[in-house]
């Protein structure tokens, strides 16, 4: 079984659940790769196992280059943390109520992934119990494709759940809106944990305590991750944070300063086209908000 291949499927403290060929087995850091400081592998990481041992452990002896990779800011602001890699999609998951749909939030994810070069899609649940129009509109506007759907009445899922199916794909979101709820509809067999939303604070109590890629039953996988209700950039400079918003790009390259900050600039395109209609106001202050976020975050090196 020497230079078996897998695919991890999740991390529990040292050890990773890695998918092969021959079944789902344990694996640990080893050899070159815990050299290396490979502790950061994360879920959809393809690896390298060795023979393994006379416990049935195996090493990882090796990541192969990855296509891309998520991540998110820790709390400090000074460090990233992997959430997951090679992916097809990220599907950005809010709830039409309880909690709000925070708009800012969902921008926020999908700049992040658009930095990433990950193909973007918004799952909006709970659309059942509040109007969703012009949340769906305020996206398809960009050229997501939006997901109105109720995890709990069936609505819109089927149609969900075969744009999950096939490949890879991720859902993200804050605490609360339905991410492991969706799951349970799509795999009932996850048998993964759900809590109410809070009525004190309106906010969701997270369920799910660490990324799990789960293979779907019609083909492909799907990456659980931990709810978050902040999220903050990093390895993007601010002069290309515009064209993490699709609808600027058109723009961008129209703007009379090749250094524009699409803020107060004159001859700007992008400002020209936000009065004009053609770009959410809205949307252009969430770049605003992420802009200054990046000029303001600390470097690495601080």
């Amino acid at each position: 079984m020497s230079g078996l291949h897998g695919l991890v499927l999740a991390r529990e403290g040292s050890r990773f659940r890695v998918a092969t060929p021959e079944g789902e087995v344990a694996a640990v850091l080893r050899g070159k790769a815990k050299r290396d400081r490979y502790d950061r592998v994360v879920v959809g990481d393809r690896v390298t196992l060795d023979e393994g041992d006379a416990q049935g452990t195996f090493g990882i002896t090796g990541v192969d280059p990855r296509r891309n990779l998520l991540e998110r800011r820790t709390p400090s602001g000074r460090a990233n943390r992997p959430v997951a890699a090679n992916l097809d999609r990220v599907f950005v998951v809010t709830a039409a109520v309880n909690p709000a749909p925070v708009p800012q939030l969902i921008d926020r994810l999908c700049a992040i992934a658009e930095a990433n070069e990950i193909p973007v899609a918004l799952v909006i649940n709970k659309a059942d119990l509040a109007p969703v129009e012009s949340l769906v509109a305020r996206y398809e506007g960009v050229g997501y494709e939006t997901f109105p759907v109720s995890a709990k009445s069936g609505m819109g899922l089927d149609r969900l759940f075969a744009a999950l199916r096939g490949g890879e794909s991720l859902l993200t979101g804050a605490s609360g809106v339905g991410k492991s709820t969706l799951l349970n509809r799509l795999e009932p067999g996850l048998a993964l944990r759900t809590a109410p939303v809070s009525e004190k604070n309106h906010r969701g109590k997270n369920t799910t305590v660490a990324a799990v890629l789960v293979p779907l039953a019609g083909g492909g996988w799907l990456v659980d991750t931990p709810g978050f209700s902040e999220v903050g950039l990093w390895g993007i400079e601010p002069r290309e944070l515009a064209r993490c918003f699709p609808e600027f790009r058109a723009s961008i390259d129209r703007c009379k300063f090749a250094d524009c900050t699409h803020r107060t600039e004159p001859g700007c395109a992008v400002c020209a086209a936000v009065e004009e209609g053609t770009i959410s106001r809205e949307r252009h202050a969430s770049y605003l908000i992420l802009f200054d976020e990046l000029t303001g975050a600390p470097r690495d090196w601080e």
